[in-house]
């Protein structure tokens, strides 16, 4: 039995099918979403007796079975008071989490593979970053293959808090994902032979929105123990931070109006 079947078979035993066109709106919609957080309840419920009692809850699985089915019920009554179909929301759904968890393999990313050398980022280089003191400041300085690149860099913070060191963050995108516009200027690799390449995706807007993503990691690591031993990142949360860095990073864009999305 495939969803869509499920969801028509069942549809015949609900008890408060929808009435909306005769003005008796509410209650149609309003008796299934309570019975989903019943039903939920009923689950936790049964995982209660079970941490509780163990082994002999002998149908713990049973009634497991019997409460995922309830909440199936429940979530197709719901789906067909809108309109729409399991087996549509379902691949709608597997398409989100394999977009978003599936395998990545960015091993064989290169954006600018069609471009000369000169306009490529190197596919090999040694980078140095060590700490020096000017005029009694703390500063980081980075070397590409033994030659000073950029400018000396502080925390540009009241307290010291080590951004200094950002600049791997952008050496970790040109390593994992093959790009970032900051890096490709600081070694002069910008793709000014495409002069639309040159301004939208290697410009001043891509290189705030780097700067941006680096604040971004930089600041969510400090707030959660610098992310010690952390190997996975809640997305919901992580997706606001970027939301909001996102938004900043547009407003250094005087000229620019766009309606960002809220974030799920």
């Amino acid at each position: 039995m495939n969803l869509n079947t499920y969801q028509r078979e069942a549809q015949k035993t609900d008890r408060v099918p929808s009435r909306r066109k005769s003005g008796d709106a509410g209650n149609d919609l309003m008796v299934p979403l309570l019975g989903l957080a019943g039903e939920t309840g009923e689950l936790l419920s049964e995982y209660k007796k079970h941490l509780r009692d163990g082994d002999s809850h002998l149908l713990f699985r049973e009634r497991v079975s019997e409460e995922l089915g309830d909440l199936l019920w429940y979530v197709g009554n719901v789906a067909a008071k809108f309109d729409l179909k399991l087996e549509d929301i379902a691949q709608a759904n597997l398409k989100k989490t394999r977009d978003r968890w599936g395998p990545q393999d960015t091993g064989s990313i290169a954006f600018d593979a069609e471009f000369e050398e000169h306009e490529r980022l190197p596919r090999r280089f040694e980078v140095e970053l060590s700490e020096v003191v000017v005029d009694g400041r703390k500063k980081i300085r980075m070397r590409v293959n033994g030659k000073k690149i950029g400018d000396d860099l502080t925390d540009n913070a009241d307290d010291p808090d080590g951004y200094r060191f950002h600049d791997v963050f952008h050496l970790g995108y040109v390593a994992v994902l093959g790009w970032s516009p900051v890096i490709r200027k600081l070694l002069k690799r910008k793709r000014k032979s495409t002069p639309q390449v040159d301004e939208v995706q290697d410009g001043g807007r891509a290189q705030v929105l780097d700067e941006g993503v680096a604040a971004l990691v930089f600041d969510y690591a400090k707030e959660h123990r610098w992310l010690e031993g952390v190997g996975d990142l809640d997305y919901k949360g992580s997706a606001h931070e970027t939301e909001k860095i996102v938004r900043y990073a547009l407003s250094c864009q005087p000229s620019t109006m766009i309606d960002m999305p809220s974030s799920a």
